[in-house]
C-alpha cells in the first residue's frame, strides 16, 4: 500500500486534494464490498427461498452490514489520511516545540511534503532559525554588556581611588592647616583631571548605550558618490596628521544601498586611527562583493602588537602608547558596534607588509551594473 500510495504522489497533493482523492478511492472500494454483500445475501435468499423465516434476518443482517462496511470504510480512510498525511509532519512539530519550550534552538526542521503540512514545518523552521539568530545576538549583546560593565567599573577604580584618597588627605589635614596653598592647589587640579575622566567615561557610556539603540536607515547610493564622500572624508582627516592616502577599489555594483551616516561613521574612526599611527602613508581599499561592502585602512607603521590584536576592539582599551590618556580606547568598539547593526563585522590585522589593517564589511543592498 505504501509504494501504491508513493506511486501515486499523495505528499505531493494538498490536504484538500489527498483528502478527496482518498474518499473516492475509499468509495470505490465500499461500493464494491456492498456489491459483493448484495450478492451474498442474494444467494442466500435464493438458497433458503423455501423458508420464509430466512428473509427475517437475510435482510436485517445485510443493512448491518453494509453500515459495518461504511463505518470501517470511513475508521480507514481517516487512519491512511492521518498516517500519510498529517503523522510524520505533526510529530516534527510535537518535537521541536517541546525543544524550543526547552530553550534549545540548536536543531534543524526537515520535511518534504509538498502540501500545506510541509509549508508548516519550513514556516517553522524559519521561525526557529529567526528564534535561535535573536537568541545569539541576545546573548552576545549580554555578554558584551557584561564585559563593558566590568572594565568600565575596573577603569573607574583608578579616578576614585586617587579622589578618595585626596578627599581623606584634605579632610584631615585642611582643618588643622597643615597643607600648603601650593600643594592644596596641586590636589585640587589632581582631583579635577579625574573627575574630567569620570564625566567622559559616563559620556562614553551613554553613547554606547544610544549607538545600540539607534535604527538602521539604508538607502541607494550610487558607489561613485560615496567613494567621493568617504575620500572627502579621509583627505581633511588625514591630512591635519600631515600624511598622504592612497585608493583603490574593486566593485562589481554600480549601486548599493547602505546607511551612509553609520558607514561615514565608522570610515572617520578607522582612517583617524590609521593617521595616528601611519609613518607617511594610509592606503585604503573599496570592495564590494557577494552582497557587502568591504572598506580596508592599512597604514605604513609598526601594526597591531600581539596583546592589541585581541584586546583592540574591547571598550575602554588605549594600549601601551605616549597619547593613551588623550584617548578613551572607544574608536574600535564603537566601529565594531556599528558593523554590526549594519550586519557585518570588524576585522583587525596586520598587513603583509607591516602596518595595521582594519576591515569593516557592511551588508548591502545591490544593483548590478
Amino acid at each position: 500500500m505504501a509504494k501504491i500510495m508513493n506511486w501515486l504522489q499523495l505528499k505531493r497533493m494538498s490536504l484538500l486534494q489527498s483528502f478527496i482523492f482518498l474518499c473516492c478511492l475509499m468509495l470505490i472500494a465500499v461500493l464494491a464490498v456492498i456489491v459483493v454483500e448484495f450478492q451474498w445475501a442474494e444467494s442466500l435468499r435464493q438458497r433458503y427461498a423455501a423458508h420464509s423465516e430466512a428473509n427475517d434476518w437475510i435482510l436485517p443482517s445485510l443493512i448491518a452490514l453494509v453500515l459495518v462496511t461504511v463505518a470501517a470504510g470511513i475508521v480507514l480512510m481517516a487512519s491512511l489520511f492521518y498516517r500519510w498525511k498529517l503523522r510524520k509532519p505533526l510529530d516534527i512539530l510535537m518535537k521541536a516545540s517541546e525543544k524550543i519550550s526547552s530553550d534549545d534552538l540548536g536543531f534543524r526542521i526537515s520535511y518534504d511534503g509538498k502540501d500545506e503540512m510541509g509549508e508548516l514545518c519550513r514556516a517553522f523552521e524559519r521561525m526557529r532559525g529567526q528564534l535561535e539568530k535573536n537568541y545569539t545576538t541576545l546573548w552576545r549583546s549580554v555578554e558584551e554588556r557584561k564585559q563593558l560593565n566590568a572594565i568600565f567599573a575596573h577603569d573607574l577604580r583608578t579616578p576614585l581611588s586617587v579622589l578618595k584618597g585626596n578627599f581623606e588627605f584634605l579632610s584631615t589635614y585642611l582643618p588643622q592647616n597643615k597643607i600648603s596653598e601650593e600643594k592644596l592647589l596641586d590636589m585640587i587640579q589632581t582631583m579635577s583631571v579625574h573627575i574630567v575622566r569620570l564625566e567622559k567615561y559616563t559620556e562614553a557610556m551613554s553613547s554606547i548605550q544610544k549607538m545600540e539603540d539607534m535604527p538602521v536607515h539604508s538607502h541607494f547610493i550610487e558607489m561613485d558618490q560615496l567613494i567621493a564622500l568617504l575620500n572627502e572624508s579621509a583627505r581633511q582627516i588625514i591630512g591635519q596628521c600631515g600624511k598622504t592616502f592612497s585608493t583603490s577599489i574593486a566593485s562589481d555594483s554600480t549601486s548599493i544601498a547602505v546607511d551612509t551616516h553609520l558607514v561615514l561613521q565608522v570610515f572617520e574612526n578607522i582612517t583617524a586611527n590609521a593617521a595616528r599611527f601611519a609613518s607617511g602613508l594610509v592606503r585604503i581599499h573599496y570592495c564590494v562583493n557577494m552582497g557587502y561592502l568591504s572598506i580596508t585602512v592599512m597604514d605604513d607603521g609598526t601594526g597591531f602588537s600581539e596583546a592589541d590584536l585581541h584586546k583592540a576592539m574591547l571598550p575602554f582599551y588605549r594600549g601601551e602608547v605616549a597619547n593613551a590618556n588623550e584617548h578613551h580606547g572607544m574608536g574600535l568598539y564603537i566601529c565594531k558596534v556599528l558593523c554590526e547593526k549594519h550586519e557585518g563585522n570588524l576585522q583587525i590585522d596586520n598587513g603583509p607588509g607591516g602596518g595595521g589593517q582594519v576591515t569593516a564589511r557592511f551588508l548591502t543592498g545591490l544593483i548590478n551594473s
